[in-house]
């Protein structure tokens, strides 16, 4: 496994892949110390996770660093990333255990309620454009649940899975309660076969998702996937136009464009076309690209070359289907994976910019006639995990919320991850949910619960 600097293409390291011996010894000892991790107190899970959160502030310029090298973030981007894993740390260390606390029941027992089980080793496959993030928001509500967790990580931020595998080690965790398998993608069914392994949580690609759903279902074992996104940002007539352009750029350009979550069609009403378009291209051309470990740049590289290589591919499919270019378009010349802020126009249905994913700093303007038209467009797409409307007006404001398909829709705001917020799609987006109340849950067994006075009931009464 290599780490490549993405901004210049040269080698940082080599990382030895881990052989079956060494996977067969993790995944025994992620089981063998979740027997007894299980049965750790929500006090002892929860300081463990704020220690973590101490070490991710006192480190965060060191692992932005790491983060930036390993994948070209912008330096700013990476720093804030590291303090945001800290608030999840946080967030779950200070409510975890209400999250968990047995519900009770209304029943005909004399007692009934429900309990939050951890189900045990989890494998989380995890992808490299929010490379600390990604991880600590499934690891976070996990270890608090008392599950333990093997991280299979992109094999392009193998220096990142490391580092996180030794804080939560130094926080405070039991040895083996959260270990990194230095693995490549055709070891994950095997994984996945083993019965010590009782769950998987995946965020990637959609062809990614298809193949470990297909695994995890034949396996009978719960899976979380979180894929893809073509998120839609409406504006509407009565937006406050300016707060919604300075907001579209930041949308579309997060992480180099590399965000599930970025918005990606950008659905305006034919009333404001022209304004939004001609304030949209300014703002995507003062934008600064370059080395991400500056400080004063906008968009870095993007994470590899062939992730360049296919979103040019992407563009001039969509350009020969009859788009127009209005800024970028074209690969950035010297060394390193660079790509200009670029908008599309006119991109007829079908073509890629329309139907698929585009991972990088490219948006596509679609004009809209009326109300109806623009929830038409934004739900066109196969996927549906965040969407962002905006409007002054409530009965708009109502049916973009009703009538978006989407895991996540925010009014007047980007879409943007929150602990504190179920996170997760509907359609070929993916299933399951992350962060908040909800995401806790997923990997526990709600156990009902029913207690008879004086013992057990008859089978008849039980049935």
């Amino acid at each position: 496994m290599e780490s490549r600097n993405p901004a210049t293409g040269e080698l940082i390291e080599r990382y030895e892949p881990h052989d079956e011996a060494e996977v067969e010894a993790r995944i025994a000892r992620a089981f063998e110390v979740w027997r007894s991790y299980r049965r750790t107190s929500h006090q002892e899970r929860s300081a463990w996770l704020a220690r973590a959160a101490e070490i991710l502030d006192g480190e965060k310029a060191e692992l932005g660093r790491l983060m930036t090298l390993e994948m070209g973030k912008p330096i700013r981007a990476a720093v804030a990333e590291a303090e945001k894993c800290a608030w999840a740390c946080r967030f779950y260390a200070e409510e975890g255990a209400g999250f968990l606390a047995d519900e009770p029941a209304e029943t005909d027992a004399a007692r009934s309620h429900v309990r939050y089980e951890p189900l045990g080793p989890v494998l989380a496959i995890m992808p490299w454009n929010f490379p600390f993030w990604q991880v600590f928001r499934f690891a976070a509500p996990a270890l608090m649940a008392g599950n333990v967790g093997l991280l299979k990580h992109a094999s392009n931020v193998p220096g990142c899975a490391l580092a996180i595998e030794d804080i939560l080690k130094r926080a405070g965790f039991p040895e083996g309660a959260f270990q990194t398998l230095l693995v490549g993608a055709e070891a994950v069914a095997g994984i996945l076969e083993d019965a010590r392994v009782r769950a998987v949580t995946l965020t990637g690609s959609e062809a990614a998702g298809r193949a470990v759903g297909a695994a995890a279902g034949g396996a009978i074992k719960k899976s979380v996937l979180e894929l893809g996104g073509s998120d839609a940002f409406v504006v509407l007539p009565s937006a406050d136009l300016q707060a919604a352009l300075d907001t579209a750029v930041k949308a579309r350009i997060v992480n180099n464009g590399q965000s599930c979550i970025a918005a990606k069609r950008f659905i305006v009403h034919e009333a404001i076309a022209d304004t939004f378009l001609t304030g949209f291209v300014e703002r995507m051309e003062a934008l600064t690209v370059g080395d991400p470990l500056d400080p004063a740049i906008d968009i870095g590289p993007l994470a590899t070359e062939q992730i360049r290589s296919g979103l040019e591919e992407q563009v001039r499919a969509t350009v020969e289907a009859g788009a127009r270019v209005l800024t970028g378009g074209e690969r950035v010349a010297g060394a390193g994976w660079f790509y200009p802020p670029t908008v599309l126009v006119d991109a007829p249905a079908g073509s890629p910019a329309r139907v698929d994913e585009l991972f990088g700093p490219v948006a596509t303007v679609l004009v809209a006639r009326d109300l109806d038209h623009a929830i038409e467009l934004a739900n066109e797409t196969g996927f549906g995990l965040g969407a962002a409307g905006w409007t002054q007006d409530a009965a708009e404001r109502t049916r973009l919320v009703e009538e978006l398909e989407a895991g996540m829709v925010f009014i007047n705001a980007m879409v943007a991850s929150d602990p504190r917020l179920p996170f997760g799609g509907v359609k070929r987006s993916g299933y399951g949910r992350e962060l908040g109340r909800h995401g806790i849950r997923e990997f526990t067994n709600a156990k009902s619960v029913s207690i008879q006075p004086g013992g057990l009931a008859s089978l008849e009464e039980t049935e």
